[in-house]
This record gives structure tokens, C-alpha cells and sequence, in this order.
């Protein structure tokens, strides 16, 4: 276009003009007549719209003014749609739009925190930065069948998440239809519920359960009992536990396969707390082979004196096998470690014998720091190196 001409309209032909405005701005507009009053369409500005594109689009204004259509409508919802696109967010800018919305009416300090921890780990590396839009059933069927039956209670609440901040996008008008995150269980792989459940305690409440465990009469047996929470061991491990599995040196606990549920031996990490309930154990013990004896000289705890510390301490709705559910429960909520690390700390069998052989002599590092971090929540006390000491 030449620099010389000046503002005003120039025509092309069939209602179409080239409009200079006084700045220098050009754009096209098309001039007819709908329902018999004279209106001005604009179809796009000089620099992003070819004259070719600019004569197709006044042919259809003029036509369908012809046809009593009301193309001027068309063009204001065509300028909403661009105007949308434009502030278009992408699902995470959503999802924290969303939450800063939803912490208003939330006064537990906990869940806000916990209610993007699952966003942040799963979704948002997969759909965060795509348009609220465009995401699809498939996307989230993508992201939820990995971990479906892995972590099957995290999972459905990432689900419920992902479908809250749809609906709140289709509420603010930034897409229509239907919620991609509706109905998914229905083609989601069947998850088998355990037959069995141990009342447990929730994780919350486990550090002021210890400290009031901490006051409880029979020393021997509240040391087992913090010891039992804080290796997620059972009862039964626990009260067979000799000192001849306790190596000083790397702060672990050899479990051997006779005590195990699994009928193999197991290696946990010891953390600093549990090291000095050891040594505890061992200042007050009575020189035999097991590290928390019964009341008779050189014979195993029973087994119900962690029944009889609930009953004392009023906390009969829980059990001593129910700690390992709260510690699962914590580790799962409140951590990032991985899943496989999780399910080693409980001794959980790898029925592929190849990765139970990796799960062993990769993952002990990680289980180290998985178990001190549970003992820092469990205890209140801070995160600290193990000492590695000779017993």
C-alpha cells in the first residue's frame, strides 16, 4: 500500500473497503444491509489478511444479508471467540486459579496444601501447559491408568481433582459440553479391595500418640511399640527382633526370613531415633538374645502387651498392625518418593524376581531417607543424619 494516501475508505468492489484510519492503521470493512438498516463489518486487519481472504468473507457477509441472515451477529460471536482464545488458560493456570478460589471456604491448613500435591506430581508434567479446552477424556485416561490400581485412593481423588477444575473452567464459559473427566471409571481397570483392614490411626495424630506413648508404664514395651511405628513393622517382627540382626555399623535391620510374612529376608533402614531407642533397649535390657524381652528373664515380649498399651492409652478403635497403614497413608500423601520405595519399607512382595533383586541393591538409599523423614514427622524431633555407631 502506498505511504501517500490518505485516511478514508477505498473501495474494492462488492461492498468491500480498505478503511485508513488517521494513525495509519488499515484494515478491511464490509458495507451492506441487514434487515434494512446500513452496518459496517470489519473482516480483518491489512497486515494478517490477504485481499483474496478479504473479497471471500464480503461475498459471504453480502449473501447471507441477502438471505436475511444476520451476519453482523456472526461477526461479534466470531470477535468473542477470538477474544476467549485470547485469554484462554492452560489447565495448571486454571487448576491454581481454581484453588485460590476453593482455600476461601477450606479452613484445614493440611488439605489446602495436600490438594495440588497430586496435580503437581501427575498432571501437570503431562496437560498443564495445554489450553483448558483441549483437554480430553483421553489426556486424563492417560494419566490416571498408570497409577489406577498402583495407588488406587490417590488416584480417585486425582480424578475428583482433575473434574473439579473442569467444571470450574466450563463455569467461567472457557470451553462448553460436557466434563472429559466424567464417567472415566467405567473404562478404568477394576481395582481389587483388599479382604482385609486394620484399623489405623490417621497420620496426623501419630506424633501425639507417641508422645503420650512415650509416658506409658513398661518401658520395654513402649520402646517396642515406637520402635514397631517407626520401621512400619509388624508385631510380630518386632517382638522376635535379636540383636544379632542389628548392623551397627550401616544403621540397618535385618529381618530374616523366618519372621517375615513373606518368608524373605528383609533390610531396614534405621534412623536416628530408632538407633536410640536401641540403645535404650539395651541399657535396660537383660543381656539375653532378643532386644525387647518380656518380663521373664530371656523370653519374647507377648504380643498383647501393644494391645493392653491401647487399651490404657483409650485407643481401642485403632491397632498396632494399623500404624503401617498410617505410615503408608503419610508416605503417600505427604511425600515424593516413589511408590516401589513404599512398598519396600513394608516388606511387601515383588513377585518378579529380577526387580525385587533391583529393589533391593537400588532403592536402600531412598528407603534411608524415606525412613528418616518418617521419623522426623513421627517424632516432631528435626531430620538427622544416622550416627553410625558400634553397639
Amino acid at each position: 500500500m502506498r505511504r501517500f494516501w490518505k485516511p478514508g475508505y477505498y473501495c474494492d468492489g462488492n461492498g468491500l473497503y480498505l478503511q485508513i484510519a488517521k494513525g495509519g492503521s488499515k484494515s478491511w470493512v464490509v458495507r451492506t444491509t441487514i434487515h434494512g438498516r446500513r452496518h459496517e463489518i470489519g473482516v480483518g486487519g491489512y497486515a494478517y489478511t490477504s485481499l483474496a481472504e478479504a473479497r471471500e468473507k464480503a461475498i459471504e457477509i453480502r449473501k447471507s444479508a441477502r438471505e436475511g441472515g444476520d451476519p453482523l451477529q456472526a461477526n461479534r460471536e466470531r470477535m468473542r471467540v477470538l477474544e476467549r482464545e485470547h485469554r484462554m488458560p492452560t489447565f495448571e493456570v486454571a487448576a491454581r486459579d481454581y484453588h485460590r478460589e476453593l482455600c476461601k471456604t477450606l479452613t484445614n491448613e493440611k488439605h489446602k496444601a495436600n490438594w495440588m500435591e497430586s496435580l503437581e506430581k501427575w498432571v501437570f508434567p503431562a496437560i498443564g501447559d495445554r489450553r483448558i479446552d483441549r483437554v480430553t477424556s483421553s489426556d486424563i485416561l492417560k494419566i490416571l491408568t498408570p497409577i489406577w490400581t498402583e495407588v488406587p485412593e490417590r488416584a480417585k481423588r486425582t480424578k475428583q481433582r482433575i473434574g473439579a477444575v473442569m467444571s470450574w473452567a466450563r463455569a467461567a464459559e472457557f470451553y462448553t459440553g460436557s466434563n472429559p473427566a466424567d464417567d472415566l471409571e467405567k473404562v478404568l481397570p477394576k481395582v481389587q479391595r483388599e479382604q482385609k483392614h486394620y484399623a489405623a490411626l490417621p497420620y496426623a495424630e501419630v506424633p501425639s500418640f507417641i508422645q503420650s506413648l512415650r509416658s506409658d508404664a513398661g518401658i520395654s514395651g513402649r520402646l517396642a511399640f515406637e520402635f514397631l511405628i517407626l520401621c512400619a513393622a509388624r508385631t510380630g517382627e518386632v517382638i522376635q527382633a535379636t540383636w544379632s540382626e542389628i548392623n551397627w555399623d550401616t544403621a540397618i535391620w535385618t529381618r530374616p526370613r523366618e519372621h517375615m510374612k513373606a518368608k524373605k529376608e528383609h533390610q531396614v533402614p534405621l534412623s536416628a531415633r530408632a538407633i536410640e531407642i536401641l540403645h535404650e533397649a539395651k541399657r535396660i535390657g537383660d543381656g539375653g538374645a532378643y532386644i525387647f524381652p518380656g518380663l521373664k528373664m530371656h523370653l519374647l515380649l507377648s504380643n498383647m502387651v501393644f494391645i493392653a498399651t491401647l487399651k490404657r492409652m483409650k485407643k481401642t478403635d485403632i491397632t498396632p498392625h494399623g500404624f503401617r497403614s498410617s505410615f503408608r497413608d503419610w508416605a503417600e500423601e505427604k511425600t515424593r518418593y516413589s511408590q516401589r520405595a513404599i512398598e519396600m519399607a513394608l516388606a511387601h512382595e515383588v513377585k518378579n524376581k529380577v526387580e525385587a533383586a533391583y529393589l533391593r541393591t537400588k532403592l536402600l538409599e531412598e528407603r534411608t531417607e524415606l525412613m528418616a523423614d518418617w521419623a522426623h514427622f513421627a517424632t516432631g524431633q528435626p531430620v538427622a543424619k544416622v550416627v553410625r555407631m558400634h553397639g
